[in-house]
């Protein structure tokens, strides 16, 4: 059997790329290193997916560390012809310290890396093989791709320590059998070497495998097979084509093995999730999977997920007949589709991948995406006035356009930056961005209005958010009891009144009017027999805290949360109005074609919902929320109204 070793490249005397360039050519992009490797590794995978195969293409992230069984071959095979100096080679180093760990990015159902092992023969159109192993910038072959020169491979040395990786890949031959290939590859910085014959200078890349030729070769079939299971890799399934890149001693940005997977599953949804959504076909154009030690971590559903959701909806209203349509007028050109969707939601809890992409605490973005459907970027737009409105977009590039964006994009296709084009390209990215904003002023503007004569009313609790509000804005409010008309009553303040421990009681006793002392009991009339009034006690209605936005599947709702304190069978029911911003007034009749917010239901201690209008319940200490649907562009006020139940 042949012995894997290294081979260390010289300069040739007509030049080459050292180390060091190709290195830095994907400059310093502001996404981390764990966020570009799950971009670019999944775009290669994606373009290398098998035509017509009617499967989705399984892409997985595998940590582990190298056990004591493997560990001598690792050594053993790995030192061999490798340069003397860990300065120019540290895996030296890595092999010696101890145990290894190691990063794997695999995908199946993709065509793994077919063609010519050597760049002088790759003359056809499949060149899989030396594009990613040898070549360096070489423009991309597959139409409507995600990749545009290639660069992004360079991303498994930046992640490893050591600059090295082992590419251990599985192609079909034009014979129509199959080839496994295992080759090893090393980029670091050129260095000079002093030999017999004098020193002599080499570009910092190495490459490892079967050294008998001329030129350094993979190991192939039999002989790739053995190795990489004497290295402890995972072998192909019969039939089984495509490619896994181990990274050696990888940079987890100083994450424990097992935050790192959390975060890389966490940053496969928000960078994929348009491949995680099921298409016509009942199945995701590509799956995820990621572990650590051998444990599954959770690739997080963005149709689960907040605020994900929201662009999945708005990826959803792309598609469709409501999507809007973005041209460009001079010169006359059609751009693409954009899709928008605005709802009330709960204030976000930003985390590490969503800060990464600008998403903190309100969702004000659109997502740009060329037509293979990658995210580019999520482009910031106005923000809304308040942490519970947010909207999102999806902008999807037309196929005619996609050579134009694609030249916008910075070697890690993060961005579209129109000045680094020409005239007209750089015109029609400009325009993409003016078009974008003038439908999401469209989206920001608010139409209706409150009706003449409203009477001004105080908001509850959560009207605190909109103090700054003007017309033409967003809003929503909290929850309020009111009084009838013409009534002395003081209005009891629903959430609001929860700050102070007064619930929905009356203020000021029986001095203000309302026949209801200041613990909520009734004052009756005098009995004829007594000289006191009869006391019985009224049921009434306490808030707890102050309303609150909750996701109860796709539905974003408002919650009040209320104890009914008097013992003995009660009646409730909703009273909700809205307030549009500026105008002052309580609505609780809408104008023709205006949403009014609705009641969902009841929702008991154990989470049951009761969808009954007006629900009997018999007072004490439970626990009880009101779910409401806001109206959207408004602000929703919400009270309980109580009365007893009579017994026949």
């Amino acid at each position: 059997m042949t012995t894997p070793r290294w081979f260390s490249q010289p300069y040739p005397p007509d030049g080459a790329s050292a180390a060091e360039g190709i290195r830095n050519q994907l400059g310093r992009p502001e996404l981390d290193l764990l966020t570009i490797l799950v971009r670019e590794s999944a775009q290669n995978s994606w373009d290398a997916r098998l035509p017509d195969a009617g499967v989705p293409v399984d892409y997985r992230i595998d940590m582990w560390t190298v056990g004591p069984a493997h560990m001598s071959a690792w050594r053993e095979m790995l030192a061999a012809g490798a340069p003397a100096r860990a300065d120019d080679f540290p895996l030296r180093d890595t092999l010696r310290r101890g145990p290894v760990r190691l990063l794997a990015v695999s995908d199946r159902g993709t065509r793994g890396l077919v063609g010519p092992t050597r760049a002088d023969d790759a003359v056809g159109p499949e060149r899989d093989f030396v594009s990613f192993i040898r070549n360096i910038g070489e423009p991309r072959d597959t139409a409507l791709g995600g990749g545009t020169y290639g660069f992004g491979k360079g991303i498994f040395y930046l992640l490893s320590k050591a600059g090295t990786v082992l590419v251990h890949s599985r192609c079909r031959l034009p014979d129509g059998s199959h080839e496994t290939r295992l080759i090893g590859c090393a980029l670091w910085k050129s260095y000079v070497s002093a030999e017999r014959s004098g020193d002599r200078r080499y570009t910092g890349r190495h490459w490892w495998g079967d050294s008998s030729g001329e030129v350094l070769e993979p190991l192939v079939g039999d002989k790739a097979e053995s190795v990489a299971r004497r290295l402890g890799l995972k072998s192909f399934e019969a039939g089984e084509t495509g490619t896994t890149v181990i990274v050696v001693d990888p940079n987890l940005d100083e994450l424990e093995p097992r935050a790192a997977a959390d975060y890389l599953a966490e940053t496969i949804t928000w960078h994929l999730w348009p491949k995680m959504i099921p298409s016509d076909s009942a199945h995701p154009a590509m799956r995820f999977a990621v572990a650590c030690d051998g444990v599954e971590h959770h690739v997080p559903d963005p149709r689960e997920t907040r605020p994900l959701n929201l662009f999945v909806a708005a990826y959803t209203a792309m598609q469709g007949p409501d999507a809007k349509r973005l041209e460009c007028m001079r010169p006359k050109k059609y751009l693409g589709r954009l899709g928008l969707v605005k709802r009330i939601t709960p204030a976000l809890e930003p985390s590490r991948a969503s800060r990464l992409v600008g998403v903190e605490e309100i969702v004000h973005h659109v997502c740009l995406m060329r037509p293979a459907e990658l995210v580019v970027t999520y482009h910031p737009g106005p923000k809304p006035p308040s942490v519970h409105q947010g909207y999102a977009g999806v902008f999807r590039a037309d196929e005619t356009m996609d050579e134009v964006y694609a030249k916008a994009e910075p070697p890690t296709h993060d961005a579209w930056h129109p000045q680094s084009l020409d005239r007209p390209e750089s015109t029609y990215v400009q325009t993409t961005f003016r078009r974008i904003g003038e439908e999401l002023n469209g989206l920001l503007s608010l139409s209706g209005t409150a009706r003449e004569g409203s009477t001004d009313v105080a908001l509850g609790a959560a009207s605190s958010f909109f103090a700054g509000l003007v017309g033409g804005t967003w809003g929503t409010g909290g929850a309020t009891e009111y009084s009838k008309p013409g009534s002395t009553t003081g209005r009891s303040r629903g959430a609001g009144a929860g700050r102070n421990g007064r619930g929905g009681s009356g203020r000021g006793g029986a001095a203000n009017g309302s026949g209801l002392s200041e613990d909520g009991v009734e004052l009756g009339s005098q009995d004829e027999h007594s000289a006191a009034p009869a006391r019985t006690r009224r049921p009434r209605v306490q808030y707890v805290g102050e309303p609150y936005y909750d996701d109860r599947g796709s539905l974003s709702v408002l919650v009040q949360e209320f104890v009914l304190p008097v013992s003995g069978p009660q009646r409730v029911r909703i009273d909700l109005a809205v307030t549009l911003p500026g105008a002052g007034g309580r609505e609780t009749d809408p104008p023709i074609g205006a949403d009014m917010p609705e009641l969902v239901g009841w929702e008991d201690e154990s989470g049951r919902l009761h969808r009954e209008e007006a629900l009997v319940v018999v007072g004490g200490d439970m626990l009880w929320r009101a779910v409401v649907r806001p109206a959207p562009d408004t602000m929703t006020e919400i009270g309980v109204k109580v009365e007893v139940v009579r017994s026949a």
